[in-house]
């Protein structure tokens, strides 16, 4: 048994993408595509997704804690089972065999995994009792790593600690409860994991914004900020032509816009870019 998949493969699992990979050979999109994903809505990436093909990409319902901070990364997925004796003494002597120490908790194991611009995205089979992943130590040791945070289909401790966390930070997680971690088996790192509805991949991009958790397949997360980047320029244009009564509600709030309404879009779209320059 391995805790991780070796980089073969991670690169079978994710052989929709084609760029560069980490030395694990976890997809490794881009910074400037995280960071135009930054601007993008949960609506514009699940609009994209929906189109594609991938109608199952969106998780809602979740507490934060620092809501209203938009985060996006790398997901670095682990799963947690419930307890089984045999089955965790076998998870131990393969985290010895990797290098984790056995006396170290297993959810430390996946935070030591962690680089810049990941997120750490856990199902723990939504266990908020003893299934608290991190508190205030851990939640730093996240946020030092990757400066971003986490996604934890289960329990947090330590809240008010971990709202101290600064720099962008925001771990979305489904309650909380002061007791520690127990109970509960590590079954893999950068596995293939289940969070709400959504069945997330090792690299894929995810969206955590106030509306909840987007997850967007590596090989589509350029395609989702290009489509993400041109709404927001047709938005400016509709409501100024709007303002300007060149164009009625009627014209504009439709899913696709008349030939003539496309021209004009493309004409201002054209002037606009030449002033920014």
């Amino acid at each position: 048994m391995r805790i991780q998949p070796g980089k073969d493969d991670l690169e079978e699992l994710t052989a929709a993408w084609t760029g560069e990979r980490f030395g694990s050979g976890r997809p490794r999109v881009p910074d400037e595509v995280l960071d135009s994903l930054r601007l993008a809505t949960t609506e514009e990436a699940w609009g994209f997704l929906f189109k594609a093909g991938y109608v199952r990409q969106f998780a809602g319902e979740w507490r934060e804690t620092h809501p209203g901070t938009v985060i996006v990364g790398r997901a670095v997925t682990a799963q947690f089972l419930p307890h089984r004796p045999d089955l965790d003494a076998v998870v131990v002597e393969a985290g010895r065999r990797e290098g984790h120490l056995e006396g170290d908790r297993q959810n430390s194991w996946v935070i030591e995994t962690l680089e810049s611009g990941d997120i750490m995205v856990v199902d723990i089979f939504g266990k908020i009792v003893e299934g608290t992943v991190v508190g205030d130590n851990l939640g730093t040791a996240v946020a030092t790593r990757t400066g971003v945070g986490a996604v934890i289909d289960g329990g947090i401790r330590d809240l008010q600690g971990l709202q101290q966390l600064e720099g962008g930070v925001n771990i979305f997680h489904r309650a909380v409860d002061p007791t520690p971690i127990r109970g509960v088996t590590l079954a893999g790192i950068n596995i293939p994991i289940r969070i709400g509805g959504i069945t997330v991949l090792p690299g894929d991009v995810v969206l955590g914004t106030p509306t909840g958790v987007a997850v967007i397949p590596a090989h589509l997360a350029a395609d989702v900020a290009a489509a993400s980047e041109d709404t927001r320029v047709r938005d400016v244009f509709g409501k100024q032509r709007l303002s300007e009564r060149r164009w009625t509600s009627a014209q504009i709030d439709v899913a696709t816009w008349s030939e003539e309404i496309e021209a004009d879009f493309q004409q201002w779209r054209a002037a606009r870019a030449g002033e920014e320059r």
